[in-house]
């Protein structure tokens, strides 16, 4: 009987305590390397860089989240879209959405712009890809939702012209986590997450995934990680899988809480403009209520000045002014001079994103509590500024 996702996240498919004394807590193998009976006589691991037995418990978990054939845990999340980006010989073309994590468009234009690869801009929430599939064109890049503007894609309907066309669909699923979304259910070929984030969920650990549904690209993938060497540690890998034991209920209290939160800021006078999906009047919410559980826990806000918004930076506490997103802790963004640092202004403008838009990554604290603070420094910020 297949288990709901809230049981996977804690007990994996392929569990086995006996091969590790009973423990509850799957071990930390803290090896380098191992040591063999004989000349063709290995235990299965040779080398952690090629595979650990921790990071192989991860792997399974992941691929299990995602209802992937299988799963690579990556030394980050840049490392993995990395790994992805070099199954493209030079030539290729590649679609890329147009409101990307700033990380992912540095690489684009620099690392695989000098790799040979071609890029297309194209706003993959509102426009047909169809026109611009070139020749040479093997893959579409997507972040549903988007980061920082939230922008939703429909991947049933992207999934169908990429079939069509014999390209393969990439879809980063780090904003929604496995938990709200799996791409790979509705046709994308590979799915990518920063396991720093929501996978994770406290912080304290970089990690990054790529999960297929295709045995080939699992095989292509797996002999780039092991010939690059960008695989996760051990350590890590262990604080991953802790992380996902209640990635369920972190998900589901940080949403409760950015609900409330978007509520709240969509009342406020010194707010232009609230965009998350859960909201009605978000151009892609019937999209997410047809391909997602849930609307997650990330909103981009737009403030009444620039200064307004690096007043509030200064003054938050409680939520802290940091990037990265998907921990326990609250975290406020400011996208130009963080995420997006690298991205051209003219790119940021238009997408949008302005010296105006604050990203909220809401966590698990009493939601009284966040809005509290929000409402004192709002407060306190107009009463500096004379608003």
């Amino acid at each position: 009987m297949e288990k709901s996702i809230e049981t996977k996240c804690i007990h994996s498919e392929n569990e086995n305590r006996d091969a590790v004394y009973g423990a509850i807590s799957y071990p930390i193998f803290q090896t380098a390397t191992f040591a063999h009976k004989g000349v063709g006589m290995s235990t299965g691991y040779d080398y952690s860089r090629a595979q650990n037995p921790t990071r192989e418990q991860l792997d399974h978990i992941v691929a299990g989240l995602e209802n992937g054939v299988a799963s690579f845990s990556f030394a980050s999340g840049m490392a993995a879209i990395t790994a992805v980006m070099e199954l493209f010989e030079p030539g290729t073309h590649v679609i890329a959405d147009n409101d990307l994590y700033g990380g992912s468009i540095r690489l684009f234009r620099t690392i695989s712009k000098k790799n040979g690869i071609e890029f297309t801009s194209v706003d993959c929430s509102k426009e047909d890809i169809s026109g611009y599939i070139k020749e040479n064109t093997k893959a579409v890049f997507i972040e549903t939702p988007t980061n920082p503007m939230m922008n939703v894609t429909d991947l049933e309907a992207l999934a169908k012209i990429t079939k069509k066309n014999g390209l393969l669909l990439i879809v980063d699923n780090t904003f929604l986590s496995p938990y709200f979304q799996n791409p790979l259910d509705l046709g994308a070929d590979i799915v990518v997450h920063s396991g720093t984030k929501f996978l994770s969920g406290h912080n304290d650990a970089l990690a990054g995934f790529v999960i297929t549904s295709s045995q080939e690209i699992a095989d292509r993938i797996g002999f780039n990680l092991l010939t690059t060497g960008s695989s996760l540690s051990p350590f890590d890998s262990w604080l991953v899988m802790r992380g996902i034991k209640t990635l369920a209920v972190r998900m589901e209290r940080a949403q409760e809480n950015a609900i409330d939160i978007v509520k709240w800021l969509g009342n406020s006078k010194y707010v232009k403009n609230v965009i998350y999906p859960g909201l009605e009047t978000h151009p892609g919410h019937e999209i997410m209520k047809k391909q997602a559980r849930g609307f997650g826990a990330m909103i981009t806000f737009e403030v009444i000045s620039k200064e307004f918004a690096l007043e509030v930076l200064k003054k938050v506490r409680l939520i802290k002014f940091a990037e990265s997103l998907g921990g326990v802790e609250s975290l406020i963004t400011y996208p130009v001079t963080q995420t997006h640092a690298d991205v051209p202004k003219d790119v940021l403008e238009a997408n949008g994103i302005t010296d105006r838009i604050l990203r909220m990554s809401v966590g698990i604290e009493a939601v009284k509590d966040l809005i509290e603070e929000l409402e004192n420094v709002f407060d306190e910020v107009a009463c500096e500024l004379g608003i």
